[in-house]
């Protein structure tokens, strides 16, 4: 009883309470045939339908996804056009992504070439990403039970995180995920996360682990 109140009366020990209980297990690319999938069938028709992308990184961890997708954009649109959300519960998970430094284990799965173009050696184990990457990056803390969600997003990547998640919260976060999107945006999820029923949450599977918006739902408080 004494350490919940702790807990309510002093944020430097609820923010390493999170640290302690969150899941910060992360890499590029993770499940690289899903960014197979989101670079050749994804982004080519969310460009066509939208021009420029709104993207969000919800549960970015360390930051390993929304770097992965600022390289991948890059591949159609030059860096000063590209701008990804990235937020996470975590501080500590968040200062580590802001400073961008990661060991050679999870640089396995970049595309041929990208540790050369987008990162810089600082050890014999580890690499900093460049500076004109993390410039397309605005990280911010985020809530996804208790905060407002950002809108008019055209992709939003939410993976690996709702499987923490009782069935009750999935849904009010499948909702207002539903709101944060434009109509045709699509929602990107792990690959244990497909959503059954999609549907009632305003989704039409567009392909295995991705979700077009159909339709806009009223949001959940």
């Amino acid at each position: 009883k004494d350490y919940v109140k702790a807990l309510r009366l002093r944020k430097d020990l609820f923010s390493e309470f999170l640290n302690y209980i969150t899941i910060n297990v992360s890499e590029f690319f993770r499940n690289p045939e899903q960014w197979k999938v989101l670079e050749s069938d994804i982004i080519p028709c969310l460009l066509d339908r939208f021009g420029n992308l709104r993207v969000w990184s919800a549960a970015c961890s360390t930051g390993e996804e929304p770097y992965s997708l600022v390289m991948l954009l890059n591949r159609f649109l030059p860096l000063e056009e590209i701008r990804v959300l990235a937020t996470d519960i975590d501080e500590f998970a968040l200062e580590k992504a802001m400073k961008g430094e990661y060991q050679q284990k999870s640089l396995e799965n970049l595309p041929q070439g990208f540790r050369e173009k987008y990162f810089e050696k600082i050890s014999d184990t580890a690499y900093r990403i460049r500076e004109e990457v993390k410039s397309c990056v605005t990280f911010k803390r985020h809530n996804l039970l208790r905060d407002s969600f950002p809108k008019n997003f055209n992709l939003v990547l939410c993976r690996n995180v709702l499987i923490y998640f009782t069935e009750e919260a999935k849904e009010r976060i499948y909702r207002n995920l539903n709101h944060t999107l434009e109509k045709d945006g699509v929602l990107f999820v792990g690959n244990t996360e497909q959503i059954l029923m999609s549907g009632r949450y305003g989704f039409r599977s567009f392909k295995t682990f991705f979700y077009a918006k159909e339709k806009d739902l009223k949001k959940s408080n």
